[in-house]
């Protein structure tokens, strides 16, 4: 037998398992397709937070137009002694719900806990305090990339980052114009809303529109406003009990006694900032 019949007998003799694992292929992502189409056998969430929701969930609703999804950030940093460390993810939990159910076409993703807090080997900043987690500015950026990409990768067309404290700012300006680079050219565009952030506006809307003025400063990393915002969602997070209990229950002058009027403040704060929020993510959304 000459090399040349050898070679061709070898590969018709390997031909049948190659073409098979073809077919078995083929056959796989039509079966996988079909499981994409299947109707959804139950009734859905009344929910807009993506880890809540089903994939079938999260497929329908994109097909009925909530292509808007919502990257928020927060942190785990020193708050003051009564304070949760995860104060600004106690706020986005109510705020990114707010804008989300506003918005009437938008879902959130899971709301980015771990930001940039300040030197880690070498402690700075918050990271001088027991219980702060610190990212990279680089890790950071990273993780707001990928989970802008995956959004993205699903159908979501605007990917709107906002965050709630201000060492934050920075590293969403950043990624939002470096995926629109990305993005050029294509329907998919992020939309960093700074206008989450103008705390100045809360405090001056606090103080000028629903008269609640702070009368000193505590020297604290607190304020009567996050406070506020925090009891809406848990008032656990403020240790109002305890503080109650101490005599401690008032920030920079400002009484949070009785519960019920410092949650009623911090719906006012919340519903002023979801609103600005929402005008700019709308406007920015139109502005293409």
């Amino acid at each position: 037998m000459t090399r040349i019949a050898a070679f061709l007998l070898v590969v018709l003799l390997l031909a049948p398992p190659v073409v098979q694992a073809q077919q078995t292929d083929a056959e796989q992502e039509r079966a996988f397709q079909e499981e994409l189409a299947q109707p959804r056998p139950i009734e859905a969430l009344n929910s807009v937070w993506i880890e809540e929701l089903t994939w079938m969930e999260v497929r329908d609703a994109l097909s009925e137009g909530k292509t808007t999804a919502i990257i928020s950030t927060g942190g785990v940093e020193q708050n003051g002694p009564y304070l949760a460390t995860g104060k600004h993810n106690v706020v986005l939990q109510g705020a990114c719900e707010g804008i989300a159910r506003e918005l009437g076409d938008a879902l959130c993703a899971p709301i980015i806990k771990l930001v940039p807090e300040g030197g880690i080997e070498e402690p700075t900043g918050h990271m001088r305090y027991p219980g702060t987690l610190s990212l990279r500015e680089e890790t950071f950026r990273m993780v707001l990339t990928d989970v802008a990409m995956s959004l993205a990768a699903h159908g979501f067309t605007d990917i709107v980052l906002i965050g709630d404290s201000g060492g934050n700012q920075q590293g969403m300006a950043a990624v939002a114009e470096a995926l629109n680079s990305r993005w050029s050219g294509e329907p998919t565009q992020a939309h960093y809303v700074s206008e989450f952030y103008t705390y100045a506006d809360v405090i001056a809307y606090m103080e000028n529109d629903l008269g609640v003025r702070q009368t000193e400063d505590d020297g604290i990393h607190d304020d009567p406003a996050i406070t506020a915002l925090m009891m809406v969602t848990d008032p656990e997070a403020v240790r109002y009990d305890q503080r109650v209990a101490a005599g401690h229950a008032t920030i920079n002058g400002v009484s949070i006694h009785p519960k019920e009027d410092a949650v009623e403040l911090g719906r006012k704060l919340m519903d002023f900032r979801v609103e600005r929020t929402v005008e700019a993510i709308r406007a920015s959304r139109g502005g293409g």
